[in-house]
Order: structure tokens, then C-alpha cells, then sequence
């Protein structure tokens, strides 16, 4: 199976100054990068062949860590696509971002073994467990249908699925923590349901279902460590100090 890691995003303010980098995936997480936590994550699962999408500062960090290099470019949206056409569409591809300070090869393992052939899949924790594994965090999750969950940073695309994908992927990516951006994507049925309460992840995956062509899965009870992302300078700071 193939992998690959997004790592572009730049830092500033309160965060770079704290990580002494402007490149987030290059940012230390007690004494270790995160990008080289979430390959050492792959690595650990298995996981074959690992591209990474980043910028020279980190060719020259890691050049020797994965086994294929791919420039990033100023368009996030772009970056997204070139992380799809990482590697070719025979295999299945393990999509991970760069920001992931907890993630581990158990936690990236369990996720690929629950996770059924031909099925678009993304990680979900449940929430309680997730606030149990990171008590006093800073607050993550959303709520459908009057749960809360929290959405992970790692997706895994079935052999065959890259194509389609490809033609909403950016929106979809970026829009994956918020449920508001993903149900205007679908239309105004679907923001009703939202605004009324009654959005459920059954709903966004028979719609996703419909968007690209094949199944989609909310895959729930994966681990805490896939679920947390240091977006801010708050989750980071919280990580550096939080095992």
C-alpha cells in the first residue's frame, strides 16, 4: 500500500515563534518533527512507499526518510491534487496531513485494518474517548445530529478511486471540520438538515457516495491520536506539554 503526507502548511505569529520554524510539519513535538512522527507512523503500519508534498526545507530535512518528493505549490487546493497523483491508481492510498503530533503505526494499523476494500474512508474518534486520551485540550469535534465527534487526519482511497475524486477533493479536504462548508457543497436540503439539527454522517456519506462514484465511510472508533491536529498554536502548545 502507498502513503502520502501533506506538508505545506506555514506557520506564524505565536506558533512559529514557539516551533523556531515557519514550516509546520517541520514543528518539534518533544524533540521529534511532526512530519517525522506521521512517517514513522506509516512506516510502523507497513505502509510500502511514502511521498511526501513540501517545500525544500524540508526535501533537505527528510530527503532521506521517504521515497518519493513532490513540490508543493502557493495553492492548497493544488497541493491536494498533486497528493492524489502521488503514486499510481492500481493501489489503495493512505492520504495522512503533517500535523498529527499523536499519531502512531497502532493507531494508523487498527485504522487499515477496520477499513473495508473499494470504500473512500476517513478517520472519526468518538468524542468522549477522545477528551478521556486529551483531558483539558482545546475544545475539537463537531456535531451531527446531536453528537459530537471529531474528524481525523487520515483518509485512506481504494485502488481505483483517485480519478474521481480528484474533481472535489480540494473542497472536500478542506472543508472536512466543518459541516457547515461540507453541507453547502450538496445543496440547501442537506444545510436544512444542518441548521435543524438533523445532519447525520449517513447523510454526508450517501452524498459523497453520489459526488464521486463509489462508497464513503465515516469510519468511527479509531484512535484519539488520529483525530488530533495541531491547527493552533493552542493544540500545539497542548502537545508539546501533553504526552
Amino acid at each position: 500500500m502507498n502513503a502520502v503526507i501533506t506538508a505545506g502548511g506555514r506557520l506564524h505569529g505565536a506558533y512559529a515563534a514557539a516551533a523556531q520554524t515557519d514550516v509546520k510539519a517541520l514543528a518539534p513535538v518533544r524533540g521529534t518533527a511532526m512530519l517525522e512522527l506521521a512517517i514513522d507512523a506509516l512506516r510502523g503500519a507497513g505502509i510500502d512507499r511514502v511521498a511526501v508534498v513540501g517545500g525544500e526545507a524540508i526535501r533537505r530535512a527528510y530527503a532521506d526518510r521517504f521515497d518519493r518528493f513532490i513540490d508543493e505549490t502557493a495553492a492548497g487546493s493544488e497541493n491536494v491534487l498533486r497528493a492524489l497523483h502521488a503514486w499510481g491508481d492500481d493501489e489503495p492510498l493512505i492520504y495522512m496531513t503533517s500535523d498529527l503530533p499523536y499519531v502512531t503505526p497502532a493507531a494508523v494499523r487498527d485504522m487499515l485494518l477496520r477499513t473495508q476494500p473499494g470504500i473512500l474512508t476517513m478517520a472519526v474518534a468518538e468524542h468522549p474517548s477522545f477528551v478521556r486520551r486529551f483531558p483539558a485540550a482545546p475544545a475539537f469535534g463537531i456535531t451531527l445530529a446531536g453528537e459530537r465527534i471529531v474528524n481525523g487526519g487520515v483518509f485512506v482511497i481504494p485502488a481505483g478511486g483517485t480519478g474521481s475524486l480528484a474533481r472535489l477533493a480540494a473542497q472536500l479536504f478542506e472543508a472536512r471540520k466543518s459541516p457547515w462548508r461540507m453541507a453547502r457543497l450538496v445543496g440547501p436540503t442537506f444545510l436544512a438538515r444542518l441548521l435543524f439539527g438533523r445532519l447525520t454522517i449517513g447523510a454526508l456519506e450517501s452524498v459523497a457516495k453520489g459526488a464521486i462514484g463509489y462508497p464513503a465511510m465515516a469510519l468511527r472508533g479509531c484512535a484519539p491520536e488520529l483525530a488530533y491536529d495541531a491547527d493552533t498554536y493552542e493544540e500545539y502548545d497542548y502537545a508539546r506539554a501533553h504526552r
